[in-house]
């Protein structure tokens, strides 16, 4: 998902920059998309889904556990 994000707002900060600099006619900096836009926003994705996936396993595991503990006692 982290490099998903990356490369979908990569892309559309290209876009933005390409056509934001056809317009004002100056040079395009594309460091500028990686490093202020794109990196941070790709860094925020990732922990949002550290945190469902993190979410999620400690659910799961909380109902195996139990439903091992119903399956022990019948």
């Amino acid at each position: 998902m982290t490099l998903l994000a990356f490369a979908v707002s990569m892309l559309l900060v290209i876009i933005v920059i390409s056509a934001y600099s056809g317009i004002r006619g100056v040079r395009p900096d594309f460091a500028f998309g990686y490093f202020r836009i794109a990196m941070p926003f790709a860094i925020g994705v990732g922990a949002v889904v550290l945190v469902i996936s993190l979410t999620m396993e400690i659910r799961q595991y909380r109902q195996a556990k139990a439903l091992a503990s119903i399956e022990r006692a019948a």
